[in-house]
């Protein structure tokens, strides 16, 4: 990809190659070239100084931060062992005075070893080069070539193949060309190896052009469809990634293919690339060059994923300190974000410049890559600035956007407006011209007018959007949304970068309006046809998040910037209150629905209080439901759409004037009538109908979907007839990679802690919980465990597996295996992760209860740790709802003392919140020590308790 200049980077730092081959010389001299103690001491020598040049240039890294000279230092370090090898091998090993015109052997280097830069795990790729066939000499110099460097611990890429089989298998195989095609020499004959260049410079780059462009780019599309096609996953893959190192060298491919150049730095010559274009190229690849070089250091293997454990310790070693706002690995990683956009901007200019150079010369590239250009670009009705050509947006004359910079935005409503692509050689233009993006633009009438059409488009805003952002208009264009561009939030819980999650949200709202998630959302699908204020969700929705990485609060700095933002796009002052409110509040519903009661009605009063209006209510559910769907895959739940449902439910009945006891009694009542007539038309007897309809308490029949309910009932008369007093039924859910367990048992105060101790046991990891109470006593608990198994057939053993575990553990017939007592000891924290245990104490939540809240970093048994120490300070949990948002955890606990009371002593408080703080810790070992043996509740538990259990 870069240029070699040994003077410029002082390979000789590194390694001597004089010194090295003097000593393996002096090495045969004195115990004779082919001994096995003559082996044993070249072994030797090259792992010292294999090592010792590796050093080095760790210690260079870190002094002078070239990512891409640590890579050509590395790569050769490489080179002098390897020709120090081979030299010792043909010289002293194997011989030959008289060599025939057989026995001659070129080594060249492929890949990105080739390419003259190599990462400090990479493997190491060779091609040994035969002017005919392979003859005695030639296979023992590669293999005693090859052994050495298998015994030095190198994984170690070969080939050897004559020149006809090269040009040969360069013609069919298009990963054999692209390795030819990087291949540089090393050593041994270079007389042969430069016949092996000529000849594949004439038989197989010769007018290929098109079809390896046509490959190289579908590979590179494949590549990003399947490590995912975004440059914004938090946990980037440095080499394989969109935007990452490959993409570069993908490129390099391509121009040296199609224009027969030796670097990048020879696109400037062409005018391919501008000056300052190449200069970004350049830091850019420098930069991953430095991070993948840090990676592979630090982890001391070849690692490509830029993972949360090792972003910390890469960010400190490029030198990122805090910011007010965000820390050093959020920097470096918005940083990082910003590189891999950088490379798709320069790869769409690259991309522009080689389909007009060539549709020059030839009719097309094949797959439609680079289509026919024949026929006349057509005018667009309504512009004069822009033209039709076969689908793509092409500009008519090349100072448009100079002449009238509103067309950087128009450009994106007509592509919106016509469903049209828009041609790379329009995108190079937008990219070079956003200096025009100024303050007279941002506040154009017309400019904005558009862009709210764009925002608003019943076809794919998010679309647009992104493209828009890609191009760097919209973050131009709206300069607080320009700030968020590559940030990343540093935890679990966010899978993109803040601008990419408020595009997806956008997304996910055009996808609830157009129908598409009626079985995922149906409330909000059900909702989005009577909402006034469409503008205003759609805005609210896009900038929700857009004051993320101020010292400020985000919802708070948010709504300001919606207060400066929304009269500039035409709202109203009616509207900009409205979006602004929603953004202050655009984290309450979350919150509520997943850590507080929703059968307490101090909940829904407050929450209530809050919201005031129906018209609020409506929008502030819809904006929670794409935010909380735009976080990341698996993210989204039906448990969480069915709390949303029920607080939704409770608060318009609250707000209508028809919230009451007696509403909540009538709606159970017509549960139950419901209920009765089902089972009623299964066959059960009106005896049994009427024994089983007292059982259900009010809360689980108006949270429990009616078709669960029957379920139930089935599943506890089957019980009741077999006489089993504890039960579990099984079933799956493969489109939400969950499995369900469902256990009828006894009920008593420990019993949640045993159940997550035996799926622990089991090797299940709890991703939720729902739990109910009988009238008579009886706990009703579906555990949700995370989905292990492709197949149904697979994973409905497992469960039964799980199920078993924990009947036997409730049964008292096996205790916890040794493997969980000892897990009981262990606490695997996200080393990565801070977060600062806190505890609060509320006897304001709700009128009888008094409200735990814990907030820590998740772990094994945090659950059970923290139920026994409420246990043992003889509090009776009501109900517990915990909640974990990646790392993070945030559990409220409903709780009394044992007479039925508020806790409201303050000595008492203290001393529960030093309990809990010293647990949250991990600092009290004295209470794991009093818990129940073995009992461990895995991580990512939800627990939603419907009924009182007594601690006590």
């Amino acid at each position: 990809m870069t240029d070699q200049n040994d003077d410029e980077l002082k390979f000789g730092d590194v390694v001597k190659a004089g010194d090295l081959k003097q000593a393996l010389d002096a090495i045969a001299a004195e115990h004779g070239g082919a001994s096995l103690e003559a082996r044993n001491k070249v072994l030797a020598r090259i792992k010292e100084t294999n090592a010792e040049g590796r050093e080095r240039a760790r210690l260079m890294l870190e002094d002078d931060g070239g990512g891409t000279l640590c890579a050509r230092r590395i790569c050769h370090l490489e080179d002098v062992l390897i020709s120090a090898i081979f030299d010792y091998a043909s010289r002293h090993v194997y011989p030959v005075e008289n060599p025939s015109t057989s026995e001659r052997l070129a080594v060249s280097a492929v890949g990105g070893y080739g390419r003259g830069t190599l990462a400090p795990g990479s493997d190491i790729d060779l091609l040994f080069v035969l002017p005919y066939r392979s003859t005695p000499w030639t296979e023992q110099v590669a293999e005693w070539i090859l052994y050495l460097l298998w015994d030095l611990g190198q994984k170690v890429g070969h080939a050897t193949r004559n020149i006809d089989e090269c040009v040969r298998l360069s013609r069919s195989d298009m990963t054999i060309r692209t390795a030819i095609l990087e291949a540089r020499y090393l050593c041994g004959d270079r007389a042969l190896y430069g016949e092996l260049e000529t000849r594949f410079r004439t038989e197989v780059v010769e007018g290929t052009g098109p079809e390896f462009i046509s490959a190289k780019l579908a590979e590179r599309d494949e590549r990003h469809r399947k490590i995912g096609d975004t440059r914004y996953l938090v946990e980037p893959n440095v080499k394989e990634g969109k935007g990452g190192l490959r993409d570069i060298n993908t490129l390099f491919w391509i121009a040296r293919y199609y224009y027969r150049i030796g670097s990048t730095e020879d696109l400037v010559k062409l005018g391919v690339l501008s000056r300052r274009e190449y200069d970004l190229f350049a830091k850019a690849e420098d930069f991953l060059w430095a991070v993948r070089c840090h990676l592979h250091f630090l982890t001391g293997k070849s690692e490509e994923r830029l993972s949360f454990d090792v972003q910390r310790e890469i960010a400190a070693a490029l030198d990122y300190q805090d910011h007010p706002g965000l820390s050093a690995v959020e920097r470096f990683m918005k940083h990082y974000f910003l590189v891999a956009k950088d490379v798709g901007d320069l790869t769409r200019i690259f991309c522009a410049e080689l389909e007009d150079e060539q549709a020059k010369t030839a009719p097309g590239l094949i797959n439609g890559v680079i289509g026919r250009f024949a026929g006349k670009p057509k005018r667009i009705p309504g512009t004069l600035d822009f033209l039709d050509d076969r689908g793509r947006i092409r500009l008519a004359e090349k100072d448009a956007f100079k002449k009238d910079p509103v067309n950087l935005i128009r450009l994106f409503h007509l592509a919106d407006l016509r469903a049209l692509d828009i041609h790379p050689e329009t995108l190079k233009q937008v990219t070079r011209s956003l200096r025009l993006i100024n303050p007279a633009l941002r506040e154009n009438e017309e400019a904005n007018r558009l862009f709210m059409s764009i925002l608003t488009s019943p076809r794919d805003p998010a679309d647009i959007l992104r493209r828009m952002n890609e191009a760097g208009v919209l973050g131009k264009f709206i300069p607080e949304f320009g700030k968020i561009v590559s940030m990343m939030q540093f935890n679990m819980y966010h899978h993109f970068t803040v601008d990419e999650h408020l595009i997806r949200s956008v997304a996910s709202l055009a996808s609830i309006e157009k129908g598409q998630e009626s079985g995922q959302v149906p409330l909000s699908t059900k909702l989005m046809p009577g909402i006034e204020h469409r503008d205003v969700l759609y805005v609210a929705v896009f900038i929700h998040d857009i004051a993320k990485g101020r010292p400020e609060d985000h919802s708070t700095a948010g709504a300001k910037v919606a207060r400066k933002l929304c009269p500039r796009l035409g709202m109203s002052p009616h509207q900009t209150e409205l979006v602004a409110w929603l953004i202050e509040e655009h984290l309450t519903m979350s919150m509520v629905a997943q850590t507080r009661d929703l059968n307490d009605r101090k909940t829904i009063v407050d929450f209530a209080d809050r919201v005031q209006s129906l018209d609020r209510l409506k929008l502030l559910l819809v904006l929670t439901v794409c935010d909380i769907r735009a976080v990341g895959p698996g993210v989204w739940n039906g448990w969480k759409g069915q709390l949303l449902r029920t607080l939704y439910y409770e608060t318009e009945l609250l707000i209508s004037g028809g919230f009451s006891e007696a509403s909540r009694k009538e709606r159970a009542k017509a549960i139950r009538a419901s209920l009765i007539d089902v089972l009623a038309e299964r066959g059960w007897s009106e005896k049994e109908r009427k024994a089983y309809i007292r059982l259900p308490y009010e809360n689980y029949l108006l949270s429990v979907s009616h078709e669960d309910q029957i379920r139930h009932a089935e599943f506890i008369r089957q019980a009741d007839q077999a006489g089993h007093a504890l039960a579990t039924m099984v079933r799956t859910h493969a489109f939400h990679a969950i499995t369900e367990i469902t256990l009828l048992a006894p009920d008593h105060p420990r019993l949640l802690s045993i159940v997550t101790g035996a799926c622990a046991a089991a090797g299940a990891n709890i991703a939720d919980a729902e739990i109910y109470t009988t009238r008579d006593g009886r706990a009703l608990d579906t555990i949700l465990i995370n989905r292990a198994f492709d197949t149904d057939e697979d994973e409905l053993r497992r469960a039964k597996s799980v199920s078993r575990m924990i009947e036997q553990v409730l049964a008292g017939e096996t205790s916890m295996p040794e493997e969980i007592a000892r897990k009981r000891t262990y606490r695997r924290k996200a080393k990565a992760f801070r977060v600062k245990p806190q505890v609060t104490i509320s006897n304001t939540l709700s009128n009888k209860l008094t409200v735990i809240e814990v907030e820590c970093l998740d772990r094994p048994g945090l659950l059970s740790d923290i139920t026994s120490v409420l246990s043992d300070l003889s509090l009776d949990i009501s109900s517990a709802h915990i909640t974990t948002f990646g790392e993070k955890v945030v559990d409220s606990f409903y709780v009394k003392d044992l007479v039925g009371m508020k806790v409201t002593n303050e000595t008492r408080q203290a001393n529960i919140i030093a309990r809990l703080t010293a647990v949250l810790a991990d600092e009290q070992d004295e209470v794991r020590d009093r818990m129940p043996s073995g009992v461990i509740a895995p991580v990512g538990t939800t627990v939603r308790r419907s009924s009182r259990r007594r601690s006590a």
